[in-house]
């Protein structure tokens, strides 16, 4: 049997888990409409502040709530009785967190090169023109968030070959105890 919060304790969790996943989905609306500006832009000042706001918003909002998200999430899975291997949509949910933080932290130090490549008054207007989008991975980073969303949301019914292992044994020491109690 999982380790279950009292009930005041899973609704903090719960809530601070809500808050930072979606700030997390909020952020990334906010980084995209960045990307889709320096993706499309030809002012060169625009692009040049763009790019700096990128990087500011990956490091110090999408990292930082990725991460909330993933621990306040792990909390959520392993105190209450979901589990985190017990049900599908539990297990697929962290492991596409997993996923979208593997291919963020690998993102993360591209976004900051070309944040600094714009940031230096010697890059040439070129050069900053020529910066390669990241609007592939935005687009993609958003849609999994969706879908995590989605399952958090609507559980889809389920059960790992772990999960209908214990309920099995949860069912036998139930029964167990009520034959006791006969």
């Amino acid at each position: 049997m999982p380790l279950v919060m009292p009930p005041a304790l899973r609704k903090s969790a719960l809530a601070i888990h809500l808050t930072v996943s979606v700030g997390w989905i909020g952020a990334v609306i906010g980084y995209l409409a960045l990307d889709v500006t320096v993706t499309t832009g030809s002012d060169p000042t625009v692009v040049r502040a763009a790019w700096i706001a990128m990087g500011l918003v990956a490091s110090w909002a999408i990292v930082p709530l990725a991460f909330g998200s993933l621990i306040t999430g792990l909390l959520m899975a392993l105190g209450t009785k979901w589990g985190l291997f017990r049900h599908w949509w539990v297990l697929i949910s962290f492991l596409l967190t997993i996923g979208a933080i593997g291919v963020l932290l690998s993102e993360a130090s591209v976004i900051a090169g070309s944040a600094a490549m714009a940031a230096d008054p010697a890059t040439s207007t070129k050069d900053l023109l020529a910066i390669p989008s990241t609007l592939p991975h935005s687009f993609g980073g958003l849609a999994v968030l969706l879908a995590v969303q989605v399952l958090n949301i609507y559980k889809p019914s389920g059960l790992t070959p772990y999960g209908w292992r214990k309920q099995k044994e949860e069912m036998a020491r139930h029964g167990q105890r009520q034959a006791g109690a006969s």
